[in-house]
């Protein structure tokens, strides 16, 4: 999956965001754009569904997340710390 790359300190997740859903979910992977498909419930003003994206992976994998590109766009780059690929890769497989 070229959406997730190992860093650092952790992991780099490439992530297309849909605001304005019904809930947080994680909707699946979008090959071509090689990105996780993300639905928050947040709209887009003032920094809302970026934090909701913030709150919600850190809840997800219970480690701190920071949005490192993309903050005021569909397309984002997230960073998940002290998680290796894998340990990702097995959250991912209950969604898709």
């Amino acid at each position: 999956m070229q959406a997730v790359k190992e860093s650092g300190e952790g992991i780099l997740v490439d992530i297309e965001v849909s605001p304005k859903s019904g809930k947080f979910e994680i909707a699946g992977y979008n090959e071509w754009r090689e990105a996780i498909e993300v639905k928050i419930k947040a709209v887009p003003q003032k920094g809302k569904a970026n934090k909701e994206i913030i709150k919600e992976f850190s809840k997800l994998t219970k480690n701190p997340v920071e949005i490192i590109s993309g903050h005021k766009s569909h397309r984002k780059t997230i960073k998940i710390y002290n998680m290796a690929k894998t340990e990702f890769l097995k959250i991912l497989d209950s969604y898709f």
